[in-house]
């Protein structure tokens, strides 16, 4: 029995780090896949033959380019950028500015407390097994990009979403003709077995990809627009009124900032950076009529 107390069935979550490079990977290979299939056997050809099609290929390549650009530089913002950790020995304002002879129900609620990180817990940070460590505004740890999704980079996971969203669709979209050519007579194929292989792959994945995301997106568009995490959607469920729901606009400012012009990017503006506390991750403005 005593060997058993000290199991730690956490522990297995750890994996999950292995299984993410794995995931890494594989999105490494249908990058390369569908890049092989759009830009040097389906559209490449066609802008170097000139002539009127290679306009519209030029446009094709462009918007291909273009939005794998933003993919990549989505994708390294979410996976290098700390989601936000809590600082060492923090504590909550209410702890050092309350009477010390009230008691934490006279206060409101009683400060949280993480048992395994040995810190205090600001609102809405929630311990990550994976990690072994509490996260800021934490939503969900994504084995693709092999880090925690949190206040900090919440933002940049939300764009590589919909830059990888519309990729799969141009993709999709440029590949159908050639798919539709795969199922004609096999005597009208004029390219290799092997060109024709990996053109079906990429738009069966592609199509795949833009379905899924599809889901995926609408679903984080209902917790942005709401002001709520994965994590916090069964507690928002069993509210009146969401406390930290603010309006939708000013929800999708709590996330990507008052400047429209950042909306767009990886990016913060200094300004936002410092008047918008939701998006240190530490303290978050909430509805003064919230009913729980």
């Amino acid at each position: 029995m005593d060997c058993c107390r000290h199991v730690n069935p956490f522990r297995a979550c750890a994996g999950l780090r292995g299984l993410g490079y794995l995931m890494v990977a594989l999105v490494a290979a249908i990058a390369a896949v569908s890049y092989y299939a759009v830009v040097v056997f389906a559209w490449g050809p066609m802008l170097l033959a000139g002539g009127a099609p290679a306009v519209g290929a030029a446009a094709v390549l462009a918007a291909f380019h273009v939005l794998l650009a933003m993919i990549l530089w989505c994708y390294l913002m979410v996976v290098f950028t700390d989601p936000g950790s809590v600082p060492e020995n923090w504590r909550h304002d209410a702890e050092d500015s309350r009477d010390p002879g009230s008691s934490s129900e006279e206060q409101g609620s009683a400060p949280r407390y993480c048992s395994r990180c040995q810190n205090g817990k600001p609102p809405r940070s929630h311990h990550c097994s994976v990690c072994n460590r509490c996260v800021l505004k934490m939503d969900h740890h994504c084995i693709w990009v092999v880090n925690c999704v949190g206040a900090r980079n919440y933002k940049y996971f939300l764009l590589f979403l919909v830059y990888t969203f519309a990729e799969t669709v141009l993709d999709t979209l440029v590949l159908l003709p050639n798919f539709i050519e795969f199922f004609q007579d096999e005597s009208r194929h004029s390219s290799s077995p092997g060109d024709i292989a990996i053109l079906f792959l990429a738009f069966v994945l592609n199509l795949a990809f833009a379905l899924s995301l599809l889901c995926f997106i609408g679903m984080h568009t209902s917790l942005v627009t709401s002001n709520t995490t994965s994590i916090e959607v069964y507690e928002r469920k069993k509210s009146v009124s969401w406390k930290y729901d603010l309006g939708w606009r000013r929800n999708l400012e709590q996330v990507f900032g008052t400047k429209k012009l950042f909306w767009f990017v990886p990016l913060y503006s200094t300004d936002d950076v410092h008047n918008i506390p939701a998006i240190r991750g530490l303290e978050f403005p909430t509805r003064s009529d919230a009913i729980v």
